[in-house]
């Protein structure tokens, strides 16, 4: 049974990790960078609520049955 050449091992592995690497550095090169929450103007937030900001009961169908 012939044994297994691992001569060229060190080379496939060390060119796969310097493939990804630049792999990487090019997607990371292309990604547009994210601009600071604070940075941003807080006044041109604005958030659109429909309902009141207060408190509202919510009754269950059972507690409706019940007459005091």
């Amino acid at each position: 049974m012939p044994q297994l050449d691992t001569s060229t091992w060190f080379t496939t592995i060390m060119t796969m990790l310097l493939t990804l690497y630049l792999i990487m550095q090019l997607k990371l090169l292309n990604m547009n960078p994210r601009q600071l929450p604070l940075t941003k103007n807080p006044n041109l937030q604005t958030h659109n609520i429909r309902w009141q900001p207060k408190w509202t009961k919510i009754c269950s169908p059972n507690s409706q049955s019940q007459q005091f």
